[in-house]
């Protein structure tokens, strides 16, 4: 798609939003309705528009009804994410153009001790139909996390460990869900249980997804490829080695008082998924998760609460190349966190807390591009805000040790990190609110970009670290401006714009070498700009009856550069066009979403993408007789477009599904 069509999308946009007021025949929702709290991030509760950063957050009907995806794919509509998209299997979130090492995934504030920002084809051994709810955050509300979250954080929050009893009188809640697919064949089941009232309470969950590979609407490879291997033109009609099969079974217990919780949960992952690109290779992957956590309120030198958690993880996935082992990956670690909160008390919030982990990492076989590492982190971390209702100021701090050693490497090397923030905001009206915040954040080089030294099949690269890299520093400064639906204004507005400097930006680039078959790629550091926007507007159109018509949009532009040329994958802009109706019992929407296509500000080794233009129409009805209950359809692309992601490293040979039906059915009971 050219960059015209976006900008024909967005042109009529406009045209939408500037007759809303016009349409606006029935008020929209109050504030008080739509009003979003924030979990993830600075400790004490901050509601979604009130924050000098950019938030999105998934709830769990969201999830329930959304596609079977991994956690990037499911993601990527929202604005200024994207996925990697190597395969439907392993599909990592990229923020603002950053991915891997730079974008950390949690479940439930805890890292998930897995391979995926070791490289594309790995997956997180996670599905988001775990979660209640997703948030998604950029900027300082990550600062808390450390270096690892210096493009943004995703935390799955789930109800494993219950913080609070069951109010129904029956004793037990709880959701099932099952979809089916036409594109892959494929068929998904989740279902999420807690029982008891208190002081003891108990949750079991367990999930299923199968699936084939999936149709296609144009062949799978372009033809210079198959050129370039001395290959006969492709000819498929269904994604090779794109199935999936994943399980996990997980349980907690937790003893609920009047002072808070605390409880255990325990969770398996069983994943086994093809890597699309290679017809011979799959990835089998495991890992048992335990988590201890718990809440202690309290009112001790102005805080009001003791926070904890501690987690452990083991986790192995094999490489199974033509039915036989290959190389393994093993990464087994432990993380605690723990902070004393202030919530609620007078016009300052803030939070104090401390850090502990360790990760032994282990890659055994042919393609064990790294060698055998444990890497320690301990940290601090502050935050405090100051809300006077119409101004406010918030900052915080965090200081971290990083020791990473290998015996395999000779190598043992400590990085101290510091990173901080400062912002402050201004109401101008109870429903609009106007943010400036600055950043700087210190990254410690991962054991893959200091030890690399191998072949990696799965990219079809041979990796070189470096030693002697020092750590990455990023200096961000973002606005950030929220209009709040209110009785008055039918539209709401919710806009960033924020610009990036890094030193020492790591970043993996050719050599021009072969080595064992393979092009050498080698990480090096030199410095990096990136800049973009963000904007989400919704408008409430008219009613009908009781019908609620309202018009959503999400746009994004994402620019990178560095002093060796473009940042490698950089996100085309996109445009996302929602239409959408609901009443008590009807949710329906047509979806319209343009990528632009991205043939210029290319890395020397990346091919240019076209863009496209994909639509998607959606329907639920709860049942009159159980209101809890819904059943939905949806047909995606239903134009049967070619799409293929300029953030994927194997979009030349891997396409997105063709037009599918997906049917399901949520009950919450």
């Amino acid at each position: 798609m050219q960059t015209r069509m976006v900008l024909t999308l967005t042109v009529s946009l406009g045209a939408l939003v500037a007759v809303t007021p016009a349409l606006a025949d029935a008020a929209p929702p109050k504030a008080d309705d739509i009003t979003e709290v924030v979990i993830t991030g600075t400790g004490y509760k901050v509601s979604k528009d009130a924050l000098m950063s950019h938030v999105d957050i998934l709830t769990r009907t969201q999830i329930d009804e959304k596609p079977a995806a991994g956690l990037g794919d499911l993601l990527a509509y929202m604005p200024g994410i994207r996925s990697s998209s190597f395969a439907p299997g392993a599909s990592r979130p990229m923020i603002r153009g950053l991915d891997g090492f730079r974008v950390l995934v949690l479940n439930n504030g805890m890292g998930v001790v897995d391979v995926s920002a070791l490289s594309p084809d790995h997956a997180i051994p996670t599905s988001p139909t775990e979660a209640r709810r997703i948030e998604v955050l950029r900027g300082p509300s990550a600062l808390a996390y450390g270096g690892n979250a210096i493009g943004g954080i995703v935390n799955l929050i789930d109800d494993r460990i219950p913080s609070q009893g069951v109010t129904s009188d029956k004793g037990y809640e709880g959701t099932a869900t099952l979809q089916a697919s036409s594109a892959d064949k494929g068929v998904q089941g989740a279902v999420n249980l807690k029982t008891g009232q208190g002081p003891w309470v108990f949750t079991l969950d367990a999930f299923r997804l199968k699936s084939s590979n999936y149709k296609i609407p144009v062949p799978a490879k372009l033809p210079f490829v198959t050129a370039a291997a001395g290959e006969d033109p492709d000819t498929s009609t269904r994604q090779q080695n794109s199935a999936q099969d994943m399980k996990n079974i997980g349980a907690g217990v937790s003893y609920v008082g009047d002072k808070g919780f605390i409880g255990l949960s325990y969770k398996k992952t069983d994943y086994l998924y093809g890597t699309a690109v290679d017809s011979d290779v799959k990835i089998d992957l495991s890992q048992k998760h335990w988590d201890l956590r718990g809440t202690l309120n309290l009112d001790w030198a102005g805080f009001t609460r003791l926070d904890g958690s501690a987690g452990y993880s083991d986790y192995h996935h094999a490489e199974i190349e033509g039915g036989e082992l290959g190389t393994q990956f093993l990464s087994k670690g432990s993380e605690f966190r723990s902070a004393l909160v202030r919530e609620g008390v007078g016009k300052v919030s803030g939070t104090v807390g401390v850090s502990l982990s360790k990760r032994d990492f282990e890659a055994i076989g042919e393609e064990a591009f790294v060698p055998s590492t444990t890497t320690k982190q301990a940290g601090v971390f502050t935050q405090y805000r100051y809300d006077n209702g119409a101004w406010g100021l918030e900052g915080g701090a965090r200081v971290d040790q990083t020791q990473l050693k290998s015996a395999t490497a000779a190598y043992a090397h400590d990085f101290n990190t510091v990173s901080a923030s400062l912002g402050s905001f201004y109401r101008p009206t109870d429903h609009n609110f106007v943010g400036l915040s600055v950043t700087r954040s210190e990254r410690a080089p991962s054991d893959v970009e200091l030890l690399a030294d191998g072949p990696h099949g799965g990219t079809g690269q041979y990796i070189i670290g470096d030693p002697r890299f020092r750590t990455e520093v990023g200096t961000s400064l973002e606005l950030t401006g929220h209009m709040i639906v209110d009785g008055h204004n039918p539209l709401s507005l919710d806009a960033h714009v924020y610009t990036s400097h890094f030193d020492n930006f790591i970043d993996l680039r050719p050599t021009g070498q072969v080595q064992d078959d393979l092009p050498v790629f080698q990480y090096v550091q030199t410095d990096a700009d990136l800049y973009g926007l963000e904007i989400e507007a919704s408008a409430h159109l008219f009613s009908y009856a009781d019908q609620a018509v309202s018009l959503h949009a999400a746009y994004d532009y994402t620019h990178g550069k560095t002093a060796i040329g473009p940042v490698v994958r950089i996100p085309p802009q996109a445009l996302t066009l929602k239409l959408q109706s609901v009443s008590p019992r009807w949710d329906s929407y047509v979806e319209l979403r343009g990528v632009d296509s991205r043939n210029d500000r290319l890395a020397a080794f990346e091919t240019p993408t076209d863009g496209y233009v994909t639509v998607n129409l959606f329907t639920s009805y709860k049942l009159p007789q159980h209101p809890g209950t819904s059943l939905f359809a949806e047909v995606r692309n239903v134009g049967d477009v070619e799409m293929r992601e300029a953030t994927s490293s194997t979009k030349d040979s891997v396409v997105g599904a063709g037009r599918s039906l997906r049917l399901g059915v949520v009950s919450n009971f």
